[in-house]
């Protein structure tokens, strides 16, 4: 499965320039391109985060997420309550689970001596499985990583750069629910739904709460209820999710974290050519910290009863010194 998303992010990024600048200002207009492989192209030299915060810099826009911002988040926590994010660590093997959990019981209740009890786990958690966030050495682009490091920064030790260590002291900022599912009026978007600019503008003026600079954005497609109602299919090759349109609004807004209960592009891509645009635009040349396969069944229930979507969010990635990503279980707090 590993192999497989390195070769379909290869493919996409393939042929397209690395040729990037500052980022647009907050609150300019979001342009309604971003249609065809040519438009990407333009777009990265123009929007690009390379050498924002410094021609060293591994944060990306985690940079965003300032002690201000911080501070202001955990003002969001009234009731106390908190809910994960996080889906349960599939251990069976099914269509969109090609590499489920490994564990093994060391020693256990059944054995008379033991005296305690203890297991040992094993995980590919990068794909369309697992809950997890990736690390800005994730993805390559013309042979460059986020802020335009050589991708042989990454060898068969690790990432010497961007790698999920980076962020080890966690990422707690406000959280946004953007139901999409249930914005249009259905229990789960069917696979192949694109989720647009103009769906993340229209939701923004339904719901009249407002993404900032900073945020973390956690969008529902409801890809987990039509699990449980229909059963698992191959979402790898055919998903709702973010259609590269999006990302022009996630950068104007100045969104540091996106969450997605699929692999955030939707699939196919609906730009020819270009397979997985919006995982490249992201991480690599905004340098925003992805979370593929979130749970937010639990979050959209929590959010509905209160008649708010946005909250404290936490992330803490497991500290892997080189990791290109880490397991995750994100906690949003009401």
């Amino acid at each position: 499965m590993f192999k497989k998303l390195i070769q379909v992010l290869v493919l996409a990024s393939a042929g397209w320039s690395a040729a990037v600048v500052a980022a647009p200002p907050q609150g300019a207009p979001v342009a309604r391109g971003l249609s065809s492989r040519e438009a990407i192209q333009d777009w990265k030299k123009q929007h690009g985060n390379w050498g924002r915060w410094g021609q060293e810099d591994q944060l990306g826009t985690a940079n965003l997420i300032t002690p201000a911002k911080r501070k202001e988040a955990a003002k969001l926590v009234r009731d106390g309550v908190s809910v994960s994010l996080a889906h349960t660590l599939e251990t069976r093997q099914a269509a969109d689970v090609p590499s489920p959990l490994e564990r093994q019981m060391l020693f256990h209740g059944e054995a008379p001596e033991s005296t305690y009890s203890a297991d040992h786990l094993g995980i590919g958690f990068h794909g369309w499985s697992h809950t997890h966030l990736d690390a800005l050495c994730h993805v390559f682009d013309e042979g460059r990583t986020y802020n335009g490091y050589p991708q042989s920064k990454v060898d068969s030790k690790g990432c010497s750069v961007l790698s999920v260590n980076e962020v080890r002291d966690g990422l707690l900022t406000r959280g946004v629910l953007i139901d999409m599912a249930a914005f249009k009026g259905v229990p789960y978007l069917e696979p192949g739904t694109p989720i647009h600019a103009a769906d993340l503008e229209a939701w923004e003026r339904k719901t009249k709460v407002k993404v900032s600079s900073g945020d973390a954005i956690i969008v529902r497609t409801g890809r987990w209820a039509r699990r449980a109602a229909v059963g698992p299919w191959d979402v790898s090759s055919k998903s709702p999710g973010l259609h590269a349109s999006s990302v022009e609004w996630l950068a104007a807004r100045g969104v540091s974290i996106v969450a997605t209960d699929v692999g955030l592009d939707v699939l196919p891509s609906g730009v020819e050519g270009v397979v997985m645009p919006v995982h490249v635009l992201l991480i690599n040349t905004l340098g925003v910290h992805v979370i593929d396969n979130a749970d937010p069944e639990a979050l959209a229930k929590a959010a509905a009863a209160r008649g708010r979507y946005d909250f404290l969010l936490s992330v803490a990635p497991l500290a892997i010194e080189g990791g290109t990503g880490s397991p995750v279980n994100p906690i949003a707090t009401f």
